[in-house]
């Protein structure tokens, strides 16, 4: 028996066209007029293919993410496509005359994959090469053999379409089913749809672009992020009056918290401590205040700090064996140069360490320490920017500098005051790195304050981020506040009385920990207490 090709659109027509029926191709709605779900041609210069959405078609029977799992051969807990839910309009009439004119209850469902951006911000943050744009189709594949794990495109994608699979370590997701395509034959969403809710088109990235350009504000469905900032191709249809003006995903009320990445959390408060530490250190050096023993033991508390940190950071790799791949995608994703400035970061503070113990010339030693400070910002700086680009109003620049910044005076300055109360005495270096961390604390509070103060009960990512601090998240408010707040108390008693050398050394010791664990606790809360426009989801 020989293989026979399924036929392509073209066929398919051809048969419609001359009366076969033979391909037992369907016309939805029970109609005659032909509907081609796979367009006849490939796509032409400026054109790629998308997903079209029929939302008047469109059931919410899941049966495309049931096709997608079972065709794709995805585990049991993973899915590449989703059905959400919006709701809106008004139950009753209103009873009083001030009350606006009702709408009639209203409700649609949305079914959504991988949108295959024109800027997909999945490849451009990618830090090892792992997703490709096809130039001729325009899909977006991702490469698993490539992928170390690391999740990072699962924070850049605003559509939350990667998805990460823990038996195999990597990130998978959609790619429209492209050896399908390639075959002429229709993707298995598009194929196990029984209403023929989902085809696939052509779409002018050109007019894409130029529509995107003229309203920026664009969403592909309401609650939906801004299509401006990766520029998705789907396309969802309806022929029915524009949605009410409370409409909101069914799933609108259940604000949980997100992930903590506790990984993560440990590189970035570690990093930031190591390098606050030489900063300070460095610029207590140039003024004369600090001593040489306290700033050699700085230096080596630094340094060991950087080493924790890049050791932890490894934790969050899916695949930690091939951790090396990060470092090829410098040219456009931030991880990669977050990765590359801290890998330099950490040698130099090892060579700053031993030029200021006496190990190598001792000329080195203000050369080196002012190449591993600015070294070590540019890494902050990096860290600041891979969170920044996700384009996530929580994590916005200035907020995520902000809150950089204080943590980096906190713990940098507690550092510094610990090792120079341990090997120096704790003179005026200590003291003025005691104020330093003081200082960092009390603009930490003020900055949480006004944040809440400002965006409670707002309607927006904003708004649920506030919600999610004075609600579930309060506890662990309560407890960062607690704990910056003992360190305080230890820094104020210590500078109004005069302890003894092993009494000043444990409370500093003491003042420390609790400021690292205000610290950890904080970033915990700038991954958990982040909420953004997201597509609708389902009600729960």
């Amino acid at each position: 028996m020989t293989d026979v090709a399924d036929p392509s659109a073209v066929d398919l027509f051809g048969e419609w066209h001359d009366g076969a029926g033979a391909s037992g191709m369907r016309a939805p709605g029970g109609g005659t007029a032909y509907r081609a779900l796979l367009p006849a041609t490939a796509p032409g210069p400026g054109q790629q293919y998308r997903f079209e959405v029929d939302l008047d078609s469109c059931t919410g029977c899941k049966a495309c993410v049931a096709a997608c799992h079972s065709l794709n051969g995805l585990d049991e807990d993973e899915t590449w496509r989703s059905v959400g839910l919006l709701v809106g309009g008004t139950a009753a009439p209103p009873t009083t005359a001030t009350v606006a004119t009702p709408v009639a209850p209203w409700q649609q469902h949305v079914t959504t994959a991988c949108h295959h951006c024109l800027e997909p911000a999945c490849l451009a943050g990618c830090p090892v090469e792992a997703y490709e744009k096809d130039p001729i189709t325009g899909i977006v594949s991702h490469l698993d053999d490539q992928c170390i794990g690391c999740r990072y495109c699962m924070l850049t994608c605003p559509y939350e379409v990667p998805s990460f699979n823990e038996r195999l370590g990597v990130v998978r997701k959609c790619d429209m089913c492209k050896d399908r395509l390639a075959e002429g034959e229709e993707p298995a969403c598009v194929q196990g749809c029984p209403t023929d809710a989902i085809s696939i088109g052509l779409v002018s990235t050109v007019e894409l672009q130029a529509g995107l350009a003229v309203d920026p504000s664009a969403r592909l469905v309401p609650t939906a992020p801004r299509s401006a900032h990766t520029q998705p191709t789907t396309v969802y249809l309806t022929r029915r009056p524009t949605a009410p003006h409370n409409v909101v995903a069914a799933d609108d009320h259940h604000v949980v918290p997100a992930h903590n990445h506790p990984p993560l959390v440990a590189m970035l408060v570690l990093t930031q401590m190591s390098v606050g530490a030489f900063v300070l250190s460095h610029l207590l050096d140039l003024s004369g205040v600090s001593e040489a023993a306290g700033s050699t033991a700085s230096a080596v508390l630094s340094w060991v700090s950087a080493l924790v940190a890049i050791g932890a950071s490894v934790l969050h790799l899916g695949r930690p064996l091939v951790a090396w791949r990060a470092v090829l995608g410098l040219r456009h994703s931030w991880l990669s140069r977050e990765i590359v400035a801290f890998g330099a970061y950490a040698p130099l503070g090892g060579a700053t360490a031993a030029a200021s113990a006496g190990w190598l010339p001792n000329g080195l030693t203000p050369w080196l320490a002012t190449a591993t400070a600015l070294v070590g910002l540019a890494g902050v700086g990096c860290s600041a920017m891979l969170y920044a680009v996700t384009g996530r109003p929580y994590w916005r620049l200035d907020r995520t500098v902000a809150r950089f910044v204080v943590t980096m005076a906190a713990t940098g300055g507690a550092a510094v005051a610990l090792a120079d109360v341990a090997v120096a005495g704790g003179e005026h270096a200590a003291v003025a790195a005691t104020w330093v961390a003081t200082c960092g604390i009390a603009v930490g509070w003020m900055m949480t304050f006004v944040f809440v103060a400002r965006h409670r009960g707002a309607a927006g990512p904003l708004g649920r981020s506030v919600s999610l601090l004075t609600g579930v998240l309060s506890p662990q408010m309560g407890l960062a506040f607690g704990a910056s707040g003992v360190a305080v108390v230890i820094a104020g008693g210590a500078s109004a009385g005069s302890p003894s050398p092993t009494a000043a050394v444990v409370l500093a010791a003491v003042a420390l920990l609790a400021v690292l664990v205000a610290a950890w606790i904080e970033r915990g809360l700038y991954f958990t207490g982040d909420s953004p426009d997201r597509m609708p989801g389902a009600l729960r």
